[in-house]
């Protein structure tokens, strides 16, 4: 998904990336990740079985839908909500949306989010190479925000669910969950609602090695926001890691991207020794 800074769309057929006085670089643009009930959220891929089923989710959940783009049915109304054939007709309609959500084929996901990206807007669960055109054109700008690819979303629990998030296991709170696996994230976002803790902003940041937003991003987030309580040791908001795959056979080939090992490094008990070194409380069970 994509998420931008502002409220205006790019001028009408401005191919050039936005480089704002205040944000200098993409990795400025880590606060966008701050979506709200008041957020306007654009979706591409919308008429499509995956796109309808996930919008009807949204919406049920209050999240701010303005409308989506299928080139085939542009002019049309879906869900209540108008067609576009792309995101700059979505520009001259004056909607103005803060973020878009893809879901999208591989074979046009690039295309996809490179146009979200001239538009300034921000995506999610997408397909792309590290240095393709994709990241070049990303990297280049410093208006709009990457969540993905393939992930599970973004979710601020008092009304904006920007992905394929189980709402109904949310609750409003102040613990910030960020995690590569979707599973896991549902997992802490139940066992925090269960305890009556609730999240502030839950953000699955996809498995894909090359992701656009990374854990350190969100945890940045996490620790200048006020409706954060739980999250790091320089600042008093305590952060709790989990790290899956401990009793993992040696050597095993995992269908997982949180599984690859690289140059000997990468285990479980890599990643579990480099949290406790960082100062993270590593718990044996998400339980």
């Amino acid at each position: 998904m994509f998420l931008r800074a502002g409220h205006s769309l790019c001028s009408a057929g401005r191919r050039t990336f936005s480089q704002s006085a205040t944000r200098q670089s993409y990795a400025d643009t880590i606060q966008n990740l701050l979506i709200h009930k008041d957020t306007k959220v654009l979706c591409q891929g919308f008429t499509g079985k995956t796109g309808t089923f996930h919008v009807k989710e949204a919406l049920a959940y209050g999240t701010n839908m303005v409308g989506g783009v299928s080139p085939k049915k542009a002019g049309q109304t879906h869900l209540g909500l108008p067609v576009f054939g792309s995101v700059r007709d979505v520009q001259y309609a004056k909607l103005n949306p803060d973020a878009t959500v893809l879901y999208v084929p591989p074979p046009t996901a690039a295309d996809a989010i490179i146009e979200a990206i001239e538009n300034e807007n921000q995506a999610h669960c997408l397909h792309y190479r590290r240095n393709s055109p994709v990241m070049n054109a990303l990297m280049s700008q410093s208006r709009s925000r990457l969540v993905g690819p393939n992930c599970p979303g973004v979710i601020n629990p008092l009304g904006c669910k920007m992905g394929i998030q189980p709402g109904h296991i949310h609750k409003p709170g102040k613990i910030g969950i960020v995690s590569r696996s979707g599973t896991l994230t549902y997992e802490a976002v139940a066992q925090t609602t269960d305890v009556g803790l609730g999240q502030s902003l839950c953000v699955g940041i996809g498995g894909d090695p090359f992701p656009g937003t990374q854990h350190v991003d969100v945890i940045k987030v996490f620790l200048d926001d006020p409706n954060t309580e739980g999250i790091t040791r320089s600042h008093p908001k305590p952060v709790v890691g989990f790290i899956a795959g401990r009793t993992a056979p040696p050597g095993r080939r995992m269908g997982h991207a949180g599984a690859i090992i690289s140059g000997g490094k990468g285990a479980a008990s890599d990643k579990v020794d480099a949290l406790q070194r960082a100062g993270v409380i590593v718990t044996d069970s998400p339980a």
